[in-house]
């Protein structure tokens, strides 16, 4: 096809697109540029023919993955959270609930730039076990550069029955060098609240302070930590450490009922801003009733992987006096996608932010917490086999009873002040 006519029909086509996007968003605030899109459109176009014509890898020059790999950059270049999904990408997440996980290995993945990353190792996992750390990047998958590979290419590659070991090179930046994994593929049922218990009377001095563990945000989380309150309440728990680390997020609307917990019914707790008059919501609340008060002093534990639903917890706690922070400053992620079908591809895209009671956002921030407590590797890599202790032999529990976690016994000196 000649240029002029890609130009043509490329000039013909612009309006209608941006009308398609009204039906996605009925009422989208104009750009100052918007007149200027056309020479930038013609500027693509002009690029494109260019490739096709001169560049010697045929197999890389379809106009479906030129237009792809053109979008991957485009979404790319807006935030971290905004992305595009290729056909075969979205087909896979579709599958997984839009969710790019491996169940059978316990981590969620994602790329950036040439980098498969771990963004979240599910807890009681096989990827745990292994000491896989979220923010490490995965060289190798089978054997499989993963740099040469799409994400949808790396989860197929790693898909594979119960049983199978799975041999990864992951890359840890303070290790200053890849180190070799192998993960036994299992399915593990997980509990969004898989500890609950109270802690060593030698570390807590005169209070019975429990301890509970939220390892993400699901439908049945706030049963669970429900549940379980009432059991440490009814041993008699005098404070909580409420344990976020690692912590993903998940459903917002678990984050609100988990918040009524701890705050008085019908307490404003969230609201979103966006561009667009429909992504900017009211103030969301508690709910109207609550069975139980639960007034006694309250620490928040948070590291730099604990994120969205997890931060605004935290931050609506400590926005509104009802808990003590302590930690890391947390990921960062107060924004709001929205996934944004495109025929078999689809856009995830950023629409609005989110804001604790007092205005803020943690996007890009995160939640700064009042005591700050330095976490090494050896911290997380123990807190991780804290967490599966159960599986661990006689000696590695000895070698773990000697270690002491920095961020609880920064939160037990914080509750005890409360």
């Amino acid at each position: 096809m000649a240029l002029p006519t890609i130009i043509a029909i490329a000039t013909f086509l612009l309006p209608q697109l941006t009308s398609s996007h009204q039906k996605v968003d009925p009422s989208p605030q104009p750009l100052l540029d918007e007149g200027m899109g056309y020479e930038h459109v013609e500027r693509l176009i002009h690029v494109l023919v260019q490739v096709r014509s001169h560049h010697p890898d045929r197999d890389k020059l379809s106009y479906e993955r030129l237009i792809n790999h053109a979008l991957e950059g485009m979404l790319n270049s807006l935030d971290s959270f905004s992305g595009f999904y290729h056909p075969e990408t979205y087909s896979f997440i579709s599958e997984e609930k839009r969710e790019p996980s491996l169940p059978g290995l316990g981590i969620t993945l994602a790329k950036s730039h040439d980098r498969i990353m771990v963004t979240a190792v599910h807890s009681g996992s096989a990827a745990e076990e292994a000491d896989i750390l979220p923010g490490d990047s995965i060289l190798e998958a089978k054997g499989h550069p993963a740099s040469k590979l799409t994400l949808a290419e790396i989860l197929e590659t790693l898909q594979g029955p119960v049983g199978e070991h799975v041999p990864l090179t992951p890359y840890r930046a303070s290790n200053r060098e890849p180190y070799e994994a192998s993960i036994l593929r299992r399915v593990v049922k997980t509990s969004a609240v898989p500890t609950a218990h109270f802690l060593d009377g030698r570390l807590s001095s005169n209070l019975k302070i429990g301890y509970l563990y939220l390892s993400k945000f699901t439908a049945a989380s706030h049963r669970e930590i429900e549940a379980a309150l009432d059991d440490l309440e009814d041993r008699g728990m005098e404070a909580l450490l409420l344990d976020l680390r690692g912590n993903p997020g998940g459903l917002l609307t678990a984050a609100i009922s988990i918040l009524g917990e701890f705050l008085p019914p019908s307490t404003e707790v969230v609201f979103t801003r966006g561009r667009n008059p429909e992504h900017t919501s009211p103030a969301m609340k508690t709910p109207a009733r609550k069975r139980r008060n639960r007034s006694y002093p309250v620490a928040v534990l948070l590291d730099r992987e604990s994120a969205s639903a997890s931060e605004l917890v935290a931050g609506a706690l400590q926005d509104l006096g009802r808990a003590t922070i302590v930690g890391e400053t947390s990921y960062g992620k107060g924004s709001v996608q929205r996934v944004i079908p495109m025929g078999n591809a689809a856009l995830n895209l950023t629409i609005a932010t989110y804001h604790t009671p007092s205005g803020r956002t943690p996007q890009a921030r995160g939640i700064i917490p009042d005591v700050k407590v330095s976490i090494s590797d050896e911290d997380r890599a123990n807190l991780g086999r804290q967490r599966r202790r159960d599986s661990l032999t006689p000696d590695q529990r000895q070698i773990l009873d000697s270690w002491m976690d920095p961020v609880v016994t920064g939160a037990l000196q914080a509750v005890s002040k409360q």
